[in-house]
């Protein structure tokens, strides 16, 4: 059974938020914060960056939305600049909240006198890491999660407040569960927050939590190119885990006729393939699938490089074949 222990906050004043988050995925967290009422003093973002052909400088969509809505913004390049520091502790913030940001200094995130909290795309202490939303799929897992828990110096090691379960289904790819988990763990960040501010929430050690997983502890670490290559040699199940779990980004990688292929979305055809692992097969005109060691893995929606992402029959009547 799990240690619980009761936060030391049953006498806890009003609370004075700084928030840090950066892409969409932050916004709904930060958004509801908001409508909750809670009092948001400070928001720290990205610095703006160039992008585009023109290298315009483009706002991060947390900023975008704290600026309509009036927010105090801070967007440090490092957070151990001494100006920043001095800046957010002006703040007199006694919680902070983290979507989506970087990794903080033990200085930053030990600053508030009621800690930090982060909000986690899994059910930890399964998935810690940078990609968790990615790896859940890709090992064909049936359901993750997101988890609020307290910044500490191992990275989402620290102690568990709330957590809530979300199913993945079968076809579900990373940037549906991405929009799924968006909403869900912005509503469990604002009850955790809630159960801060008066006193009712309970924390629970990861140490006792990973005694009670059953099996192994998976990990989410960055993504890099060869994670994100298709090894035909593996079974349908594998084949399409990987293609939903790097969809819409980055994207799963492979070949055609010499040309980096990459594939979106696809469908699972178990039979004894009739190819060598890794050939193609078309009719020309509405399917191009690739031979598994169990079957074969159509896919159905492609980007060929210097391409367009497309529809597989919009690419069949477009391209070519060399045979």
């Amino acid at each position: 059974m799990s240690e619980n222990f009761s936060s030391p906050l049953s006498q806890t004043p009003a609370l004075r938020i700084v928030f840090m988050g950066t892409p969409e995925f932050a916004v709904a967290s930060l958004s509801a914060l908001v409508e909750a009422g809670f009092n948001i003093v400070g928001v720290i973002t990205a610095p703006d960056k160039p992008a585009g052909r023109g290298l315009k400088l483009t706002e991060s969509a947390v900023k975008k939305y704290a600026v309509e809505k009036g927010l105090h913004i801070l967007q440090p390049e490092k957070l151990k600049n001494p100006d920043f520091l001095a800046e957010l502790k002006a703040l007199k913030a006694n919680l902070q909240v983290v979507v989506a940001f970087r990794m903080l200094p033990e200085i930053v995130w030990n600053m508030p006198l009621y800690g930090t909290i982060n909000l986690h795309g899994s059910l930890l202490p399964q998935y810690r890491g940078a990609a968790p939303i990615n790896w859940a799929i890709i090992n064909g897992e049936k359901e993750t999660g997101v988890t609020t828990f307290k910044l500490q110096q191992e990275i989402d090691t620290g102690n568990i407040l709330l957590q809530e379960t979300i199913p993945i289904g079968e076809n579900d790819t990373a940037g549906y569960i991405h929009d799924v988990m968006k909403e869900i763990g912005a509503n469990l960040l604002v009850a955790t927050v809630k159960g801060i501010e008066d006193g009712s929430l309970q924390e629970t050690a990861q140490s006792e939590a990973v005694q009670q997983v059953s099996g192994e502890l998976k990990h989410a670490p960055k993504l890099f190119t060869t994670d994100c290559t298709i090894n035909w040699n593996k079974t349908c199940d594998e084949v399409h885990n990987l293609i939903r779990g790097l969809s819409p980004y980055p994207g799963a990688i492979t070949t055609l006729e010499g040309k980096i292929l990459k594939i979106y979305s696809s469908t699972k055809e178990k039979t004894t393939p009739k190819h060598t692992a890794g050939t193609f097969a078309t009719d020309g005109k509405t399917f191009l699938k690739f031979a598994t060691s169990d079957g074969y893995i159509h896919a159905t929606e492609i980007q060929l490089e210097g391409k367009k992402r497309i529809g597989i029959e919009d690419f069949l009547r477009g391209y070519r074949f060399n045979k």
